[in-house]
């Protein structure tokens, strides 16, 4: 794997650096879209609708639509705004694991630690594990800062962005609203059916049957020699920079309780 970021966790005075990788990727077959009459790639343009030229990438801007009514933000507009642009994951609270909502986790990534000695790593997912809480951090990637969940998946912490609260759509359903009556019978029956599919849950006993056949589909075409002759280049990403520094780990936990209990003397 290669990290696609690097950076420091930072709880207290407790600095852990850490790389950072995509834990998951996707496996979908990649298809494009071509003539029927000679299998020539269909390519879209990026065409002005008022005077109808093409327009290169430096010269489009982005505009925000509302009411009838246009704003354009121009790339100077953009750059002037207070972009965080820290290489630290900070840690803003910690909580009970089962308060994070599932359906609010996002995109996963695993971290390794990126210093000579893991043991402040090492003691963070301990930690994690023992008081069975899961780290609320905030962190930039990509020009935009995200919140995610810390959590401990085996030896590995785990780093899963959030959605926003109010990127989360309630869910009201009037049909949902009236009394349904469920007879004790009708119960047992379903809790029955349950049983009868019980089972522990094993995710490489399942298939994507679609892109399994898409494959054994495009093979054949290969095979028959159904092809035509194409090139194409892909874009490197850029280089990674460089994360911090680990502080005298015993001294840094120290101090952080030390500043923690006295803010909340001070609160209290």
């Amino acid at each position: 794997m290669r990290s696609i970021w690097k950076g420091a966790l930072t709880f207290g005075l407790v600095n852990v650096p850490v790389k950072v990788y995509s834990a998951t990727e996707d496996h979908d077959v990649s298809l494009h879209q071509v003539h029927d009459e000679d299998g020539g790639r269909i390519r879209y343009k990026r065409t002005c609708e008022v005077c109808g030229e093409v327009v290169a990438y430096q010269n489009i801007d982005r505009a925000y639509e509302d009411d009838g009514q246009m704003v354009v933000l121009t790339k100077e507009d953009l750059d002037a705004l207070p972009a965080e642009r820290s290489r630290e994951i900070d840690v803003v609270e910690f909580v009970p694991s089962d308060q994070v909502d599932l359906l609010t986790l996002d995109k996963a990534y695993y971290l390794e630690p990126d210093s000579k000695s893991p043991k402040a790593y090492v003691l963070l997912r301990r930690t994690l594990e023992q008081t069975d809480r899961t780290a609320i951090v905030r962190f930039t990637l990509r020009q935009k800062t995200r919140l995610a969940a810390l959590r401990v998946r085996g030896d590995v912490l785990v780093l899963q962005t959030l959605l926003w609260a109010d990127e989360v759509r309630a869910a009201e359903f009037s049909s949902l609203d009236e009394e349904v009556k469920i007879s004790k019978k009708e119960l047992e029956l379903s809790s029955s059916l349950v049983d009868s599919y019980s089972s522990d849950f094993d995710p490489e006993s399942f298939v994507d049957e679609y892109q399994k056949e898409l494959r054994t589909l495009i093979d054949a075409k290969i095979e028959a020699g159904e092809t035509f002759d194409v090139k194409e280049t892909f874009a490197e990403e850029g280089e990674e920079e460089k994360g911090g520094e680990v502080i005298d780990l015993m001294e840094a936990l120290k101090a952080s309780v030390e500043r923690s209990r006295a803010k909340k003397k001070d609160a209290g």
